[in-house]
C-alpha cells in the first residue's frame, strides 16, 4: 500500500490502517476502516483526557496528554542526502533547498494547541522550525497566487489558502518538544498549521506549489473540508464523511463525537 498520512484518525475507505499509541495498547493494531469508530469504546478513547480551559477547546473536542498517531501503510523512507524541499508555481523566485539549507534558515519555537478532526486536542505543544511567513517571503508569490498545495511522498497533498500559510504561528518543523521529530510524527519535516484541524499539518513535507485557485488535496477529495477551521467545526464537506470500503460519502449527524484513537 502506498504511504499516506491520515488526518490523525481519518480514513479513505481503503483500509487496512495502522494505529500507534505512545504507551502501547492491547487493542491497537490493524483494522478495517469500517470498524475504526466502533473498535474503541469510551474507556479507551477518553484515556488520558482531562479538563482544560474551555476557551482553548473547540466544539466537540477533548483535551488529552497523549499524542495519537494513525497512518495508512508504512512511514516513508527518506534519505536526507537526496531530500529536497522544492517551492514553485506562481512565485517570483522558485527554489530547491537541501535539508541542510532548510534547517540553516532563521528558526523559531512555537507552543500552540493542536486539534485533530477526530475529536482530541493537545495543549501547549512545542515545535521548532522555520516560519511559514519566512518561506513565503523568500519565494515571493505572484500577485495572482491565492492558494498553496503542500506536497509529500507518494503524491500526497494538502491544500491551504495562502493566508493560512503566510503566518508567524505556522512553522515547517524539524523538532518536537525539544527533540528531532520521529518518523511517525513527520520527520524530516512537518508543516504545523495549529489554527486548522491537524490533518492540514502535513507530515514528510517535500514542497509547495503556489496557485491562483483552490484544489482539493488527498483527504479533501475524500470528503474532508477544504479549509478545516476547528472553531467552526469544518470537519467534512456538508457533513458528509467517507464510508468504509467504498470511498463514497455517507451523512452523519454534524456533532457526532469521534471517539477513536485518543
Amino acid at each position: 500500500m502506498a504511504s499516506r498520512e491520515t488526518p490523525c484518525c481519518g480514513g479513505d475507505g481503503s483500509g487496512p490502517f495502522r494505529s500507534d499509541f505512545p504507551e502501547g495498547d492491547p487493542d491497537s493494531g490493524r483494522m478495517e476502516v469500517g470498524s475504526l469508530l466502533d473498535a474503541f469504546d469510551l474507556r479507551h478513547a477518553l484515556r488520558g483526557t482531562h479538563q482544560a480551559d474551555p476557551g482553548r477547546i473547540p466544539p466537540d473536542q477533548k483535551a488529552t496528554d497523549q499524542f495519537p498517531v494513525l497512518h495508512a501503510g508504512p512511514v516513508p523512507d527518506i534519505d536526507l542526502d537526496t531530500y529536497r524541499f522544492r517551492v514553485g508555481g506562481l512565485v517570483e523566485k522558485p527554489f530547491e533547498w537541501s535539508y541542510e539549507e532548510l534547517t540553516s534558515l532563521p528558526a523559531t519555537t512555537i507552543t500552540p494547541d493542536i486539534h485533530c478532526v477526530t475529536g482530541w486536542s493537545k495543549l501547549d505543544t512545542k515545535w521548532h522550525g522555520v516560519r511559514g511567513h519566512e518561506v513565503v517571503q523568500r519565494c515571493r508569490p505572484k500577485e495572482e497566487a491565492r492558494f498553496v498545495m503542500v506536497q509529500a511522498p507518494n503524491d500526497w497533498t494538502a491544500n491551504l489558502p495562502l493566508e493560512d500559510l503566510d503566518r508567524n504561528d505556522v512553522v515547517f518543523a524539524w523538532e518536537y518538544d525539544g527533540k528531532p521529530l520521529t518518523p511517525k510524527h513527520g520527520w524530516p519535516l512537518r508543516l504545523v498549521v495549529p489554527h486548522l484541524y491537524f490533518w492540514k499539518s502535513a507530515k514528510w513535507v517535500t514542497g509547495l506549489e503556489f496557485m491562483d485557485h483552490d484544489e482539493p488535496g488527498f483527504w479533501e477529495k475524500r470528503g474532508y473540508h477544504m479549509r478545516g477551521d476547528p472553531w467552526k467545526e469544518e470537519r467534512y464537506h456538508d457533513d458528509v464523511r467517507p464510508s468504509a470500503g467504498t470511498g463514497q460519502g455517507v451523512t452523519f449527524p454534524s456533532r457526532l463525537r469521534l471517539a477513536a484513537s485518543v
